[in-house]
């Protein structure tokens, strides 16, 4: 059961996991109950670092992307099911706590971006910001580096897709339309619900539904093609909202709508057990029982096709809702061809 006095408001998870990869770690448990440190909801950190590229190609089958590229490591946003959680303990961090406390900064991304952009092997593909964590993360509004990276892409007309699910992307409205005129961006907004109660719990620092469709609606009015991840999908929590999270996006000028189905691997398997069992103790086994279902018996999946699918009768009842809801909404609708042939390499000058 959920306690409010131990609670950490403003954060999706609640405790600190373990890190694989350390032989020694802090632990809030003593066998003889001495000096047990006592777990505070932690102030954000920033860390910066200078990495030596910035586009990743990407290797997994089941992605359509093939590079992506993440200004930011860790994200405020808190987000509980956040796949990209595991990916902190790399540095050494708790993909609990951590990850939404402790952000690493790559602070030179737009200069290495040119670079790898210039470089004589480089061939122009789209480039997704980001693959990982969100580029219009709190710390964005300060930084900019996101907004610096969209200058460079823009200066040298290359194609790129951009996933959030903060408002803070209407900021950069120049620079997309600018790209959009050449067909070389594409938006897609993270939809996850509508209940303004659920979002709060499961996503404490993102935008609210309200202000994602508001958001929708001004890129749209822009002139910029823009569309919605309905994801993810967490049967017994929000699989019911697929058709009316559809039809509002679509009337606020959405082209397109995408879905994928939650999982839980490595660490975020105990984060969200954890979160569930605090806020949605009543049905706690029906939801955690349903995940199992959607991959083969356990909350994590690795298996391509599947993990962001799913398999069985539930996930087919999602897929079959999610079809015919976009079949009624997007009908006559679709995003735009990304334009490939405007790529200028070496065309311009440098902006660093």
């Amino acid at each position: 059961m959920k306690n409010e006095d131990s609670y950490f408001s403003g954060r999706g998870a609640q405790i600190k996991t373990g890190n694989p990869f350390l032989k020694a770690e802090y632990v809030a448990e003593h066998i003889e109950g001495l000096d047990e440190p006592i777990l505070e909801n932690p102030t954000t950190q920033l860390f910066f670092e200078t990495p030596k590229k910035i586009i990743n190609k990407v290797e997994s089958p089941d992605l359509a992307a093939q590079y992506s590229m993440n200004p930011y490591q860790g994200c405020e946003h808190g987000c509980i099911y956040c796949y990209a959680r595991n990916t902190h303990e790399y540095y050494g961090l708790s993909a609990g706590l951590d990850f939404e406390s402790k952000i690493i900064v790559k602070k030179n991304a737009a200069k290495i971006l040119e670079q790898q952009l210039l470089h004589k092997n480089w061939k122009v593909s789209p480039i997704m910001l980001s693959g990982n964590t969100d580029c219009y993360q709190p710390q964005e509004r300060k930084l900019e580096i996101t907004r610096q990276l969209l200058t460079v892409l823009a200066m040298y007309r290359h194609p790129v897709g951009i996933i959030t699910k903060n408002g803070l992307i209407t900021r950069d409205i120049d620079l997309l339309q600018d790209l959009a005129k050449d067909n070389l961006v594409h938006v897609m907004i993270s939809v996850t619900t509508l209940n303004e109660n659920l979002r709060r719990q499961m996503e404490p620092r993102t935008a609210s539904a309200i202000k994602r469709l508001k958001t929708i609606e001004a890129l749209s009015k822009a002139g910029i093609p823009v569309g919605i991840m309905n994801a993810p999908i967490i049967p017994g929590l929000n699989h019911h909202e697929i058709p009316s999270v559809l039809k509002v996006a679509a009337n606020h000028g959405a082209l397109t709508a995408g879905l994928t189905i939650v999982r839980l691997n490595g660490s975020i398997g105990k984060i969200f057990e954890d979160w569930l069992l605090k806020n949605f103790p009543d049905r706690f086994e029906k939801v955690w029982n349903q995940i199992c279902s959607l991959h083969g018996g356990s909350v994590n999946d690795s298996q391509f096709g599947r993990r962001m699918h799913g398999d069985g009768k539930i996930a087919e009842a999602i897929h079959q809702l999610f079809n015919i809801s976009k079949k009624k909404y997007f009908d006559e609708k679709k995003m735009p061809s990304f334009n490939l042939s405007a790529f200028r390499k070496g065309g311009a000058y440098s902006l660093f």
